[in-house]
Order: C-alpha cells, then structure tokens, then sequence
C-alpha cells in the first residue's frame, strides 16, 4: 500500500471509530436505569430516579381503619410517609416479612404535586439499564388492579422483569 492509501484508510477507520463512539454515547443517553425487586418470585422494576432511598422493614407505626394495602407510616426525618405493601395491592399471595423485606421510599414530582411514599417488597435484586426498545409492552389480558401500574416488561439476563410506573403507583396521573 502507497501512503496515500494507507492514510485513506486510517481516515476511513477513524470516521468509522467516531461513528461506533457516537452511536455508543447516543443509545447510553436513550438508556434508562432500573432498580428491581421481587415479590412472590417475581422481578419487578422501577425508574431508578424516582427511587428516593431503600431502609430495612421497620418502625412502621400502623394506621387504624386504613386499607389493608397500607401497612402504616414511617418518619423519615421529620416526613410522614405511607407505606404501601405492594403484594397485598397487587392481590399476591401473603408473604411474611423477614430480614430481606424492605422498604423502598419513592419520590415523584410533576409540575404540581411532590409525592413521597414507601413500597414493601421482599428484596431488592439488582439495577440495570434500558433502551426504550427494549421495553415491550404489556400484553392485553383480562386487565386486574395491578395491571394499571405496568409500564412495560423487559427481558434482562434470562428473566422477564414487569416495569412498574412510579407515578401511576403513587395515583399523580389525576394530578399532573
């Protein structure tokens, strides 16, 4: 190869080398990152950017003549907040807590509202990332409660993950 030749195609490899680079940074800014948890054996996950903190199950003061979905509150430094037990919500099956049940505190603002409430789930799993093709959508069955919290579902290492939307579990979609 001539040296003209040979720079041509160092030039064709860098452009080529950009492109991959850009076409990298574009689909890491398109991706979203997902905290996931179970309940029942099932993987569940949510916008880690609505999710505020995860404490261990606890110190939850109940409140009387409350749904049975809400377990109570808790004062997390000097907020009152509901705390919400997804399996009973979801009409699961009864599951004890143990020392993998915790509480994750969600935070969602719209232009309107700020909302701040606690989820029980039995464990915390594992964050992932998201392109928005990789989010299907749910299939149209006979449609339950809990139905209307999914946003979407996901296969991430093998496992289907159901994508729950944090808005629509914390009711803002009437306020926002």
């Amino acid at each position: 190869m001539d040296t003209a030749t040979q720079e041509h195609a160092k030039n064709i490899l860098k452009h080529t080398a950009s492109l991959v680079d850009q076409t990298s940074e574009k689909n890491f800014e398109d991706q979203k990152q997902y905290l996931t948890f179970l309940m029942q054996g099932e993987e569940y996950g949510l916008d880690i950017l609505s999710v505020q903190e995860i404490r261990g199950w606890g110190n939850i003061s109940p409140i009387p003549n409350a749904p049975a979905h809400v377990s109570g509150v808790i004062n997390l430094r000097g907020t009152i907040v509901p705390v919400i037990d997804l399996r009973v919500l979801f009409q699961l099956s009864d599951s004890s807590y143990d020392e993998n049940t915790v509480v994750i505190v969600l935070k969602v603002s719209t232009q309107r509202v700020k909302r701040i409430m606690g989820i029980v789930v039995d464990a915390v799993s594992d964050v992932f990332s998201l392109s928005p093709a990789d989010k299907k959508s749910p299939p149209s069955v006979n449609r339950s409660v809990s139905h209307d919290f999914i946003d979407g579902l996901a296969e991430v290492k093998g496992k289907m993950v159901i994508l729950l939307d944090s808005e629509r579990l914390l009711h803002l979609e009437n306020h926002g």
